[in-house]
C-alpha cells in the first residue's frame, strides 16, 4: 500500500519475485515495464499477460482437470478440456461440459466452485449465467472465469447454439469420461 510519500511497503506474505496473471495477490508487469500491485481476487489486466512456464502450465492443466472431473462426478456430459494457450492470450484452457437441465448446470457450477475454493484456494474472477436474466431462468450457460482456465457449463440447447467446440476446433481437445 502506498504511504504519504507514494512509496509502497513490502508485504512479507507476498512472493514479489513472481508475476501473477491469475488473480492472486502480488505484482504483475505493467506495459512500461514497471510493476502493478494487485489486490486479492482482482485480476491484473493493465499489463500484458505473462506466459506460463511448462511447470506452471502443467499446474493450470491439473486445476482444469479437477474442474472437469468434478463435472463428471456430478453427471456432466460431453466434457472436454481445450488447450488454448497457443491460440489466445486470455486463458490457457477451456473446460466445456453439458448438464441435462438448468438445475443440473447450476449444481455442477456450485460443486466446481466449492472444490476450487476448498481444495485449491481459488475463487473465480467472474461468474455469469447462474441467476435469472431478463428473459431466462438462469443456468442455460454458466461461465466461471479462473483466468488461467475458463469453465463453460451448458444445457444441451445452449451448447448446440453457441458451438464453442466448433468455434475452437483447432484447439487440441481432451475428452473426459
Amino acid at each position: 500500500m502506498p504511504d504519504e510519500t507514494g512509496a509502497t511497503e513490502e508485504r512479507p506474505d507476498i512472493d514479489h519475485d513472481r508475476s501473477y496473471a491469475n488473480g492472486h495477490l502480488g505484482r504483475d508487469t505493467a506495459e512500461d515495464g514497471g510493476t502493478i500491485e494487485c489486490e486479492p481476487g482482482i485480476p491484473p489486466r493493465d499489463g500484458p499477460r505473462v506466459p506460463h512456464t511448462l511447470e506452471e502450465l502443467e499446474l493450470v492443466y491439473r486445476h482444469a482437470l479437477l474442474a472437469a472431473a468434478t463435472a463428471s462426478g456430478m453427471k456432466g456430459e460431453d466434457i472436454r478440456i481445450l488447450d488454448m494457450h497457443e491460440l489466445v492470450t486470455y486463458t490457457d484452457y477451456l473446460v466445456i461440459c453439458t448438464g441435462r437441465s438448468t438445475r443440473q448446470t447450476r449444481r455442477i457450477g456450485q460443486e466446481i466452485a466449492v472444490k476450487m475454493k476448498y481444495e485449491l484456494g481459488r475463487m473465480p474472477s467472474h461468474v455469469a449465467g447462474e441467476t435469472a436474466g431478463e428473459n431466462t431462468e438462469g443456468g442455460e450457460w454458466i461461465l466461471m472465469d479462473y483466468l488461467d482456465f475458463i469453465i463453460h457449463i451448458f444445457t444441451p440447447e445452449a451448447r448446440e447454439f453457441y458451438r464453442l467446440d466448433h468455434l475452437w476446433r483447432d484447439a487440441p481437445a481432451e475428452i473426459i469420461e
